[in-house]
């Protein structure tokens, strides 16, 4: 009997390829997710081999966005970013805006619309959560201030982030890109903005006027019956309902409907349950969502515009970091606190990757924008364990 295998074909070469390149990036003391997309590229249309049906990771790319936007949902807090909000807000909002303004520059050098150029920018200007966090925790200053403001910062450039994946489709014809999806050539694009930003408004309403009294209360019946798995159902039921009830009922994106379904759960007693069994399921979609991205590289890019990818990697790896311990300094921290800062931000991932895929879809950015915002995450990615280590004699030397 014949069988539709496109997904079982997907998953095992994604997996396995995963796993076997995530060894190896580990071993090579680099972040596993380095070698996640590797595993993409290698079964991509765009390298020589076996090809994973690209239209099956992209649905599955979907996925792991609602589960990696929904774990950053549990993990935004508030508290975290008052106790560092006078450093973390006025040093996040200006760093963003100085790479921004680098990749305006550089890519108009390159003869780029400003529109595209801003967008390009924006994708260079916000680090990894993945990366950033796991680099902390491994060299044990998570819960440090050096780390807590590091972490409030990352907030502050998630949040930021978030209200660009809203804001960007409604900025998308003044930017030079489509009209939004949904308007007609006789309704006024202000009303559209209006209408939008008040179905937004009304989502944000609704879940945190009946969402934070009923999921809370749905995971306490549930968790009273004792049954593990049927906890975890519930939190991950509320996580792609709540994503998809966002998109079909209000028009608003399912990243930002899985954020604030991770946000509203955070507001339970079970929270931290909810956060410990729901984990593995997250990592592999999330794995999976890192595999997708390396499926869209090309790797010629490296190649063809070798300046392209060094002046991409130096607005990363330099301009975000000397801007970041320049500000760092400024609040008179101490030295350390600014490497550290500096150091933890040197790098571009999963947002960059959303926000990249969006701006295609709005034809704002091209494949080779996406293809620059691919190398430079690769490389800089890969050079923030060296980058940390610079910390120790850049004290000395300065």
């Amino acid at each position: 009997m014949p069988h539709n295998v496109d997904l079982i074909v997907l998953l095992a070469l994604g997996f396995g390829l995963a796993l076997v390149f995530g060894y190896l990036a580990s071993r090579l003391r680099l972040p596993p997710l380095v070698g996640y997309l590797v595993a993409g590229i290698i079964i991509s249309p765009n390298t020589p081999g076996v090809v994973a049906d690209i239209t099956l990771a992209n649905q599955l790319a979907e996925l792991g966005v609602m589960f990696l936007m929904f774990g950053v949902g549990m993990h935004f807090s508030i508290a975290d970013l008052k106790a560092v909000r006078k450093i973390a807000i006025p040093g996040a909002i200006v760093q963003m805006s100085v790479a921004t303004l680098l990749g305006m520059a550089v890519s108009y050098s390159w003869g780029w619309p400003l529109g595209s150029g801003f967008v390009f920018g924006l994708c260079l200007s916000v680090a990894s959560t993945v990366v950033l966090l796991r680099a902390l925790e491994a060299r044990g200053v998570l819960d440090s201030m050096n780390g807590r403001i590091a972490v409030g910062w990352l907030l502050v450039e998630d949040l930021a982030m978030v209200l660009a994946l809203v804001l960007l489709p409604l900025a998308a014809v003044f930017l030079g890109g489509k009209p939004l999806a949904g308007s007609s050539p006789d309704q006024s694009i202000w009303m559209t903005v209006l209408v939008t930003l008040l179905k937004v408004g009304g989502f944000i309403a609704f879940m945190f006027v009946v969402g934070k009294r009923l999921i809370p209360k749905l995971m306490l019946m549930v968790a009273r019956i004792g049954s593990r798995e049927l906890f975890t159902l519930t939190v991950v039921a509320a996580a792609v309902s709540i994503a998809y009830g966002s998109y079909a009922i209000f028009g608003v994106s399912m990243a930002l409907g899985a954020f604030i379904a991770g946000m509203v759960v955070k507001e339970s007693d079970f929270s931290h349950r909810a956060e410990e069994e729901t984990l593995p399921l997250r990592e592999i979609f999330s794995i999976l969502f890192f595999v997708s991205v390396g499926m869209l590289f090309n790797p010629s890019i490296l190649i063809e515009e070798p300046l392209h990818v060094l002046a991409v990697v130096a607005i990363i790896v330099l301009g975000k970091t000397l801007a970041a311990v320049a500000l760092v300094l400024f609040f008179r921290y101490p030295l350390n606190t600014a490497l550290t800062v500096g150091a933890s931000l040197a790098q571009i991932g999963e947002f960059s990757f959303i926000l990249a895929t969006l701006g295609i879809a709005l034809d704002l950015l091209t494949l080779e924008a996406q293809n620059l915002i691919l190398a430079g995450a690769l490389v800089s990615i890969s050079l923030n364990a060296a980058v940390f280590s610079l910390i120790e004699p850049a004290q000395v030397w300065i």
